[in-house]
C-alpha cells in the first residue's frame, strides 16, 4: 500500500468543460495542462477521465507535492496563474478542488 509523506499535499481537481468546447479545444486544453507538470515542485501528475455515473464531472487532474510550501509555490507560479486566467476560467464549466494531506 502506498503511503505518501505525512507532509505531502495531494491536489485534485475534477471538472466538466463548457458544453460548446470542440474536441480540438479539449485536446489543446490538456496539452496546456500537461505543461503545468513542468513547474518545479510537482512530483506526481495524472490526467484522468471520470467514468462513474454517480457524479456530473468528466475529468480529473491529480498532482502531488512534497509539502505545503511546494504546493504554494506551484499555486502562485506565473505559468499556473496564467493557465487559470487565460484557459481554465474560459473553458471549464464546473469543478471541485480537493487538497489532501
Amino acid at each position: 500500500m502506498y503511503e505518501p509523506n505525512k507532509n505531502s499535499i495531494r491536489h485534485s481537481v475534477i471538472f466538466t468543460f463548457n458544453e460548446d468546447l470542440t474536441s480540438d479545444e479539449k485536446e489543446a486544453f490538456f496539452n496546456e495542462v500537461r505543461k503545468l507538470a513542468l513547474i518545479p515542485g510537482v512530483e506526481k501528475f495524472e490526467i484522468l477521465k471520470q467514468v462513474s455515473v454517480k457524479n456530473k464531472f468528466e475529468h480529473g487532474i491529480l498532482m502531488e507535492f512534497k509539502n505545503n510550501e511546494a504546493y504554494q509555490f506551484y499555486n502562485n507560479h506565473p505559468d499556473h496563474v496564467a493557465f487559470v486566467q487565460n484557459i481554465w476560467l474560459k473553458q471549464v464549466h464546473d469543478f471541485l478542488e480537493i487538497d489532501f494531506q
